[in-house]
C-alpha cells in the first residue's frame, strides 16, 4: 500500500481543446474522485427536477395516466404506478414502495415478480442515465433522448416477457393466488 501511488497525479493539458478539467494521463483515486465530482451536477439536476415535478403533482398525474397502460400490458393494478414511476428516479425508493405494497397485501406474488422485472431493468433510469450517460453525450450520434426512450420501452418488454412466462410456464406456481390477470 503506497500512499503516493494511491494519491496519483493530475493529468496534463497537452491539447486544451480536447482535454477536460482532469487533463490527460491522470490515474488513481484522484482521477476517480474527479470523475465522481464531474457527475455531481447532473445527479443534482435530475433529482432537483424530479423533486419539483413531484411537488407540483406530476407524479400523481403520471400515476393516473399509467393506470390504463399498466393493467392491460403488465397485468398490474393502478396503485403500482407510483412505485414504478418512483423507480425511474430512485432504485431504493421504488423497491421500498414495492415492498410496502407486497407487505400490505395490495399486490400478489405474481404482480410483485412482474413489478420487480420492470424495476430491475434500468433501475433508477432517469438519474443513472443523466449522471453516467452525461459522460458520453458528446459522442452520441443520435439524439440524447433516443437511448433513454429505448431503455424505457425495454423495461416494458422485459416485464411483458416475465408476465408471459408466469402465465404459461409457471402458471401452476400461482394457482392458489387471487390475481388481476
Amino acid at each position: 500500500f503506497d500512499y503516493t501511488t494511491l494519491l496519483g497525479k493530475f493529468g496534463t493539458m497537452t491539447q486544451a481543446a480536447k482535454s477536460n478539467f482532469m487533463g490527460e494521463g491522470g490515474a488513481s483515486a484522484r482521477a476517480g474522485f474527479l470523475l465522481a465530482l464531474s457527475l455531481t451536477p447532473s445527479v443534482m439536476l435530475a433529482l432537483g427536477v424530479l423533486e419539483i415535478l413531484t411537488e407540483y403533482g406530476a407524479i400523481r398525474a403520471a400515476h393516473r395516466l399509467l393506470t390504463p397502460l399498466l393493467n392491460p400490458l403488465l397485468g398490474l393494478p393502478g396503485l403500482t404506478g407510483l412505485a414504478l414511476i418512483t423507480d425511474l428516479q430512485s432504485t431504493d425508493a421504488g423497491a421500498a414502495l414495492t415492498k410496502e405494497l407486497y407487505d400490505n397485501k395490495e399486490v400478489t406474488k405474481k404482480e410483485l415478480i412482474v413489478m420487480s422485472a420492470w424495476q430491475y431493468s434500468g433501475a433508477g433510469l432517469i438519474s443513472n442515465y443523466f449522471a453516467s450517460g452525461a459522460l458520453i453525450f458528446s459522442v452520441l450520434t443520435v439524439p440524447v433522448i433516443l437511448p433513454i426512450l429505448i431503455m424505457f420501452v425495454m423495461k416494458f418488454v422485459g416485464a411483458i416477457i416475465t408476465r408471459f412466462a408466469l402465465n404459461t410456464i409457471y402458471k401452476g406456481a400461482f394457482a392458489d393466488e387471487q390475481s388481476s390477470n
